[in-house]
């Protein structure tokens, strides 16, 4: 055959080779879990050599960590564009406390992922993860704050705390979930978790109930939970996935 008559060589670009690993790496990671993953049968999917992989991502958390950057940026796109279609302060509030349990409904595995592999990690701190997850409850505080701008909320409540308070019931509630037991109605679990939220936070006719002195100590309390995050016992193989060793503890959240 002439030079003139071979058949051109198509070089996929470097978005769409990364997009493809990307795409193969979180279908692997949610059928196998973490520890089971294998660099081989990630590249397989994406049909590149196995050095390839290495090329765009430093090792396997490294592709962890980019899988669950994109994930988080896409849900905060979606949050995004929904919120601004919904008015009221309680709905807004509500939307947003239903769709992180939707989440955690469609997507156990890299839920679970998250929870038991990133944010326990000593690195969690510096990764893109960490300042997504930081954007991702911020948006459910900045309807917090909109609340008390318009006189609707109480301005002594930490706002940490609420923070706290709505993710750890969440966290607490669908626990089991991840763990591959039962199932949560989303819809009821969204109503009851807003409307404890609100009652806490809407002002009410007397005096407030949490002196500032009491709101200080709260706060402080709020900072210790936090350490206490990596303490949680292992958790079981999510849904989705098959059995994983126990993820290494150390760091905090």
């Amino acid at each position: 055959m002439s030079p003139a008559a071979r058949r051109p060589v198509s070089r996929l670009s470097r978005e769409r080779r990364v997009a493809d690993i990307m795409k193969a790496a979180r279908d692997v990671f949610k059928e196998k879990g973490y520890e089971e993953a294998l660099i081989s049968e990630i590249a397989e999917r994406a049909q590149v050599v196995e050095g390839s992989i290495y090329r765009y991502f430093e090792n396997k958390r490294d592709l962890l960590v980019k899988v669950i950057e994109d994930w988080y940026e896409t849900m905060l796109s979606d949050y995004d564009q929904q919120l601004s279609g919904i008015s009221g302060t309680r709905n807004r509030l509500r939307f947003m406390i239903w769709r992180h349990l939707a989440t955690v409904h469609e997507d156990p595995a890299l839920c679970h992922l998250m929870f038991q592999y990133l944010r326990v990690g000593p690195d969690y701190s510096s990764t893109g993860v960490y300042d997504l997850n930081r954007k991702y409850t911020r948006r459910t505080l900045d309807i917090v704050r909109e609340g008390i701008a318009s006189g609707e909320f109480r301005p002594d409540i930490p706002l940490r705390l609420v923070r706290d308070m709505i993710y750890g019931c969440v966290e607490h509630r669908t626990w089991a979930y991840l763990r591959g037991e039962g199932d949560f109605d989303m819809n009821r679990t969204a109503d009851a978790i807003v409307d404890l939220v609100l009652a806490g936070l809407q002002k009410t006719a007397g005096p407030a109930i949490v002196a500032p002195e009491l709101a200080d100590r709260l706060e402080r309390v709020a900072e210790r939970l936090e350490g206490f995050e990596a303490l949680q016992p292992p958790r079981a193989s999510p849904r989705g996935a098959r059995s994983a060793k126990p993820a290494r503890r150390g760091g905090t959240a």
